[in-house]
């Protein structure tokens, strides 16, 4: 019995819950600084938001949402016109947003886009003032690389001194815009000014051999090419190369990635080159194929809308695609609704309420219910 006795006080003590000793179990709010990613559904939840919340925004001034709405959809995809009119839109933010993309891969924040698509713009047109006599194929070729160039060197710009002297981007990148549209009016009203332009600020209309070609008789011009083949090869690099994983690993971890001797600095001056020579391109894009000369306001602010682009994408190639093209058509759309009485700035009021929604709802992702002791 004794025996019995000590071989039970030899035995291990249960472990008893908490709650158990008078403490209460509850459910609590933990907010995750390491959750990055918010659920794939967030951008369409998103959209459907501001819709919901715009509509609101509609009624309150005496029209009907549904009507309006249904003005945008038609306007932007209800024609074969507004189909390449929204194609047409979708070109520049593609491309920048694609940028803005790959900037993003490695947690850096590029949001000079409408700076460096404005300095492709002006590179590209310099080859038409400069040299306004070579042939269509050489002229095209030299205003590419150089709107490409000119971008690059934009974003650089903003690389170097994050790099080596630790300059937030986001302060660099915004400034620069100012220069580089201060740079726009400087030669539009200036030194590149057309004399036959009725005193308007604006360089000479480019010829048709400066000019990119069209498809099928339309407006819609061969930049749309570039901006899917990019999307391609972005694709292609992040997914199956060595460039792409460690890209992906410094998005990750970046201590990391430097422990694993990762060289940050040169992949942050890489793809600051990478996202301005895209915004350069989409400048160049615009001004010879859609405006065919350079002059103040041809840009109603792609750079700035592309943000939201590469931000609804989640930075997937094929929703970079949907998203360009959603956001075209609100911008056509935006147009379309000016027949029935409303301004197109309500397709500006769209896009904030999906840019509140989406940092809203990363906000919200990185919080997590757990149940623990009160």
């Amino acid at each position: 019995m004794n025996r019995q006795k000590a071989g039970a006080e030899t035995l291990p003590k249960p472990v008893i819950p908490q709650a158990a000793h008078g403490k209460r179990m509850a459910w609590r709010l933990e907010f995750d600084a390491a959750r990055m990613r918010s659920p794939w559904w967030t951008p369409v939840l998103s959209v459907l938001l501001a819709l919901l919340l715009c509509a609101g925004f509609i009624a309150v001034n005496g029209m009907n949402p549904w009507t309006v709405y249904a003005k945008m959809w038609n306007g932007a995809f209800g024609t074969s016109y507004g189909i390449t009119e929204t194609l047409v839109k979708a070109i520049p933010l593609l491309l920048c947003g694609l940028g803005i993309a790959v900037a993003y891969r490695i947690s850096v924040w590029n949001i000079g886009a409408e700076g460096q698509l404005t300095a492709g713009a002006i590179a590209a047109t310099a080859v038409t003032v400069y040299f306004p006599d070579l042939p269509a194929i050489w002229s095209i070729l030299l205003m590419l690389v150089l709107g490409i160039a000119a971008g690059a060197f934009w974003g650089l710009l903003t690389a170097i001194p994050r790099t080596y002297f630790g300059v937030n981007e986001l302060i660099t990148s915004l400034m620069l815009n100012y220069v580089a549209l201060l740079a726009l009016d400087y030669v539009v009203i200036g030194p590149w000014k057309d004399p036959k332009g009725f005193n308007m600020p604006g360089s000479p209309m480019f010829a048709a051999s400066q000019s990119l070609p069209t498809l099928g008789g339309t407006r819609l011009h061969i930049g749309l090419l570039f901006a899917l083949a990019a999307v391609l090869i972005y694709y292609l690099m992040i997914r199956f190369t060595r460039w792409g994983y460690e890209l992906r690993m410094i998005g990750a971890n970046p201590v990391a990635a430097r422990y694993n001797g990762i060289p940050i600095t040169r992949h942050i001056l890489l793809v600051m080159l990478i996202s301005g020579g895209l915004a350069g391109l989409a400048g160049m894009a615009e001004v010879s194929g859609v405006s065919h000369k350079l002059m103040q306001g041809f840009s109603p602010g792609y750079g700035y809308t592309a943000i939201i682009v590469a931000w609804l994408a989640k930075l997937n190639p094929l929703g970079l695609i949907v998203s360009a093209v959603l956001f075209g058509g609100l911008i056509v759309g935006g147009y379309s609704v000016q027949t029935i009485g409303l301004p197109s700035s309500v397709s500006e009021m769209l896009q904030g309420a999906i840019l509140f929604f989406l940092i809203a709802g990363d906000m919200i992702a990185r919080f997590r219910v757990r149940r623990g002791a009160a």
